[in-house]
């Protein structure tokens, strides 16, 4: 049987991500996806996320919204982030994080997609709303979709903060982002798996927050 790691091409912007070894039951690839997956957790850069948790304490206290968005799998954790970050991380007496997905709005997204480009879906959104001290979240396995690109240069130009949960080695984001916290792996399940995690992580840290 085949132990040689599996790739395929074309599920991030021009490159590959691995699928895995061949030939294994499901119990046998459970525990291979299970070995990549602490891989990442002991390799988790704790420093990264803590400065990611101080932008978002930052942005709670000022009052200022924070924009999520992300495509495919990313764009469904976009919106559990939005609920998390808006609703489960509520502290009573405490300033709500005002968190929004960009990805919820189908009417909007398919008229900007079909209008003008499928490039413009996120930025083109944020061009009515964004301020100056507002956190656009990103996140993205490649790091290289034009339409997060886009959107982290508009939030750069308007004095937003951008801020990136991201895969691989960052891609053409990672230098667009004020802070980056990068899962470097190469199996987009356990980037996205780890991109909720640490937002369950932030989520949690910020509702046990006594101050």
């Amino acid at each position: 049987m085949s132990r040689v790691k599996k790739t395929v091409r074309g599920t991030k912007p021009g490159a590959t991500h691995a699928l895995g070894p061949g030939g294994l039951d499901a119990a046998g690839f459970a525990r291979w996806y299970r070995a990549r997956t602490l891989e990442q957790w002991n390799a988790l850069d704790l420093k990264a996320l803590g400065r990611v948790a101080a932008v978002l304490e930052g942005a709670q206290a000022r009052g200022r919204f924070v924009w999520v968005c992300g495509n495919g799998g990313s764009a469904a954790s976009a919106a559990h982030v939005g609920c998390d970050f808006g609703k489960t991380a509520a502290r009573e007496g405490a300033k709500a994080l005002k968190c929004v997905s960009l990805c919820e709005n189908s009417a909007f997204l398919t008229a900007a997609a079909n209008d003008e480009s499928f490039d413009r879906v996120f930025s083109r959104q944020l061009e009515n709303v964004l301020a100056p001290g507002d956190v656009v979240l990103l996140l993205s396995g490649s790091g290289n979709s034009p339409n997060l690109i886009e959107a982290a240069e508009l939030a750069r130009a308007r004095g937003a903060a951008v801020v990136g949960l991201l895969g691989f080695d960052g891609g053409g984001l990672k230098s667009l982002c004020d802070e980056a916290l990068l899962i470097p792996s190469d199996q987009y399940g356990v980037i996205e798996d780890l991109h909720m995690a640490v937002a369950h992580i932030l989520t949690f840290y910020l509702k046990q927050k006594s101050s």
